[in-house]
Parts: structure tokens; sequence; C-alpha cells
């Protein structure tokens, strides 16, 4: 997306979070949106070939549990 674009979306968003602070809103650039089609299977990465690719492999975060010892 244009770079002029992207000011011009988030000064919008700002605007509206100052007129009307109890709504929520979140702002989807191009890039997080090709991670969403990839994350859930709606694209393969292949396909998004020359277009912005995920940093990381989609699926559930690797979680590693490390015990606590206590020297005694």
């Amino acid at each position: 997306m244009n770079q002029r674009l992207v000011t011009r979306k988030n000064r919008k968003v700002r605007r509206l979070r100052s007129l009307y602070p109890d709504v929520t809103c979140k702002i989807f650039y191009q890039r997080d949106y090709l991670h969403l089609l990839v994350k859930y299977g709606l694209e393969e990465p292949d396909q998004l070939e020359g277009l912005a690719t995920p940093t990381r492999i989609p699926g559930p975060p690797d979680v590693n549990v490390v015990e606590d010892v206590s020297t005694g």
C-alpha cells in the first residue's frame, strides 16, 4: 500500500479515537491481511510470491515450560 494512503488511514483512526474514545478500532495493513489468509489456510504461502510473506510459520505458539528447581 502506498505510504501516503497508510498515513491518511492512520490519521483518520487517530481522529476517530479522539472523537469517540469508546470505539475500538484495529487497523489491518496489507501484510496483516495476507498473514491471516495464510494462517487460516485460505491461501497457500507459495501463491503469495512477490508479496509480503509471513515472518513466522502460522500455527499455535510453541510454549516451553521451565520447571522451578530450588537448590537446598
